[in-house]
């Protein structure tokens, strides 16, 4: 035994390759032993690299071993001072490392393993021992205790290797990544398309004690149409070097991912947008035009479900409350025209109306218009009480149902976009505008630009804004599981097809693109990541659509039960995330993302926000991401903005961004054992992202560019 210790502190004794000269928080400052003369040194089992950047130091302290990131490595000259002035004395050069103190391998009920920081700090002159393999294997978590795998906190899940060792790889946690949102940065051509193409492969392609994902929901709103080539490639136009192998069609089989996209194909209905969207969308002002067009869409709701229900419009109301109220002069004028009797008077008009709710009702409103009651209040009084007694029953009756423009304006309900530019704005105008005649002339520049949008198929197409087909009403069910990928699984079977004749002959908008859409649709299968392709949409539109899909899902999951709420984990991809979530634009896309941001965990929802200019991003939805993947960046600007969302003790490793090459990358965070420089596993079929190739273009001698067939397609005409 006691020859076992002597041998294990003669080890240690041998790892030592320096002393720490100074301690700050996070920081250590090391001199590199005199004696050692290169970057190696000889070990028991090996030869180990004792200085160079990203590689690692042993830091012993007490029973624990601090683990340090090297960052830093200098040489000095040093001059000694002789006390005999006539001699000569040459300088000597000194070695010194700077390295950021990661975390520490320490004891922990009988095990050693590696936790994240550093309670134990080294005092001055403490060794420095070079990393062993051993250590390696705890600091990138080798799983030496046993395959037991705990899926909420470890990291087993690897997505690369490390430049600096590589034979090991680097590890995260899925549940920690996902659950507290995660953002993939950089320069355009860094690879971050790459990288989470790889990492959803990976996560798939994992063995989890026999089982696979079965479940899995990924939307993924892709700006530049490339993900279709990652997860539903075309074989046929596949270069040789990347034809898929068994394996991977097997793998691509499993996700059974789901395209939803094309020219004019990406549609969300208008009825879903709630009171903001619509704000954005028609952009009225706050002070007259506002209150306008949120009564006309109040109006517009309620007309529907009182068709419906066959009870009394809010005009209607106002017809009968007007004509109850109305004096023996104001009656007289509502069934004259130029102080004569009209048989088109305006109870006339009322009272037919009212007929097709309430036959008596109306019947009395007409008697009440008819010629032989005219400026007579004799006559006219008995039949007002009437009106009135019938007034009150049905409003009884319509308690029941409880429909008010206020309780329906948010919810996504049906209703008729073109009714409401031609009559539910009237109606709005002259409810609004009792006491303020101009009220009309106010709203001018918003009933042009409600009929402007209709006739812009840009906006009419992707919003619907014309459609009026019943069965479109009642697809908000079907619209979701459509885009959590499970419409296949849930609304798809056998007997799903229309049957002309049978009142069940026309399809809706999601049958009619899932029966024409040429993706293979097995049942009862879950279509694990959807694909939502937005590069065609136009810009003016691009903020709508996406941010009322992400309201949609946010909403739906914040209509569960509390006991079903997070057991249906969803991660929305926000590809190209400044076109939604730009800091200094206000947009209603902003809106709900930092809402699904802030809130998204407690409902399972999560976040991946990638872009190329991360100082341009919402605040509010970086700060809520706890896990980044950082790729090149150049932009000082960008620079500056990621080291400030990320610790400061991982500063020196992030001076390293401008300098990281293609498909590498620096992740830090949550769900990561300690911040480190990944090299990103290799992925295929890759995404479509390459580079335009200039020369080999201009090169051809056939190349035709389609100048009348864009311009049709550009203009709205037929063309081939």
């Amino acid at each position: 035994m006691a020859a076992t210790l002597g041998r294990e502190q003669m080890n240690d004794s041998d790892r030592v390759i320096g002393r720490v000269l100074s301690v700050d928080n996070f920081r250590v400052f090391i001199k590199i032993d005199e004696g050692l003369h290169g970057s190696y040194k000889s070990g028991f089992n090996d030869i180990y690299e004792i200085a160079r950047i990203n590689s690692y130091l042993i830091i012993p302290v007490g029973a624990d071993r601090v683990v340090a990131l090297i960052t830093r490595v200098s040489m000095k000259e040093e001059f000694e001072l002789d006390k005999n002035p006539t001699g000569i004395t040459l300088p000597t050069s000194a070695r010194y490392i700077t390295a950021t103190m990661l975390g520490t391998i320490a004891c922990q009920e009988g095990k050693e393993r590696f936790i994240q920081g550093v309670y134990n700090f080294p005092s001055l002159d403490n060794p420095v021992w070079y990393v062993t393999e051993k250590d390696l294997g705890y600091i990138f978590d080798e799983k030496q205790e046993g395959n037991t795998i705990t899926y909420e906190s470890d990291f087993y899940l690897p997505i690369g290797t490390s430049p600096s060792f590589p034979g090991y790889k680097v590890k995260i946690c899925p549940d920690q990544f996902f659950v507290k949102h995660a953002a993939i940065l950089g320069n355009t051509g860094s690879g971050k398309s790459c990288t989470l193409a790889s990492i959803i492969r990976n996560l798939f392609r994992f063995d989890y004690n026999g089982k696979v994902l079965k479940n899995a929901h990924f939307l993924i709103f892709d700006t530049n149409g490339e993900y279709k080539n990652a997860f539903l490639p075309d074989e046929d136009p596949l270069p040789s070097d990347e034809k898929l192998s068994e394996q991977n069609k097997k793998e691509l089989h499993q996700i059974n991912a789901y395209y939803y996209g094309g020219e004019e194909e990406v549609k969300v209905p208008y009825w879903f947008m709630d009171w903001e969207d619509f704000k954005h969308f028609l952009r009225p002002s706050e002070g007259s035009q506002a209150p306008v067009l949120n009564r006309a869409i109040g109006l517009a709701k309620k007309g529907h479900v009182c068709t419906e229900k066959n009870i009394l419009s809010a005009p209607q109301h106002q017809d009968i409350t007007e004509i109850l109220q109305a004096s023996n002069f104001v009656l007289k004028r509502m069934t004259s025209e130029n102080f004569k009797w009209a048989p088109t008077n305006d109870l006339i008009g009322i009272g037919k109306d009212i007929c097709n709710i309430n036959t008596e009702l109306g019947n009395k409103i007409l008697e009440l218009g008819a010629e032989e009651k005219y400026n007579n209040a004799l006559l006219q009084t008995p039949i007002r009480k009437e009106i009135q007694e019938l007034y009150q029953a049905e409003c009884e009756k319509e308690n029941l149902y409880q429909v008010t423009s206020e309780q329906n304006i948010d919810l996504p309900t049906w209703f008729n976009y073109q009714e409401l530019c031609i009559n539910y704005i009237d109606d709005a105008i002259r409810i609004e505008g009792k006491n303020n005649n101009k009220i009309s002339e106010y709203i001018s520049t918003l009933r042009l630009r409600m009929h402007s949008f209709l006739n812009d198929k840009r906006m009419a197409i992707p919003l619907m804004l014309k459609d009026t087909e019943k069965c479109n009403k009642e697809v908000l069910p079907q619209f979701i599981a459509f885009l959590l990928g499970d419409f296949n699984r849930y609304y798809l079977s056998s007997d799903s097809e229309k049957t002309p004749g049978e009142g069940n002959d026309k399809k809706n908008f999601i049958e009619e693109y899932n029966t024409n859409s040429k993706q293979k649709k097995p049942e009862q299968q879950t279509n694990q990541i959807m694909i939502v392709d937005v590069s065609q949409l136009p810009f003016e539109v691009l903020e709508t659509v996406t941010a009322l899909i992400g309201r949609l899902i946010l909403e739906f999951v914040a209509n569960f039960l509390p006991e079903e709420r997070g057991k249906y984990p969803i991660v929305i991809v926000l590809e190209e995330a400044q076109n939604y979530i730009a800091e200094n634009r206000d947009s209603v896309a902003k809106l709900v993302f930092e809402r699904i941001a802030r809130e998204g965990r407690k409902y399972g929802i999560s976040l991946i926000v990638c872009s190329q200019r991360p100082s341009e991003l919402s605040k509010t939805v970086l700060s809520q991401c706890n896990s980044f993947i950082i790729h090149r960046l150049q932009n000082p600007d960008d620079q500056k903005y990621v080291k400030s969302l990320v610790s400061s003790a991982n500063a020196d490793l992030l001076d390293q961004l401008p300098i990281i090459p293609q498909q590498h990358a620096i992740i830090t965070g949550d769900c990561v054992r300690t911040p480190v420089l990944v090299k990103i596993d290799s992925v295929s079929p890759k995404p479509n992202s390459h580079n335009p190739e200039y020369v080999g273009q201009w090169l051809k001698d056939d190349l035709s560019i389609p100048y009348d067939t864009t311009c049709k397609r550009w203009l709205g005409k037929p063309y081939e």
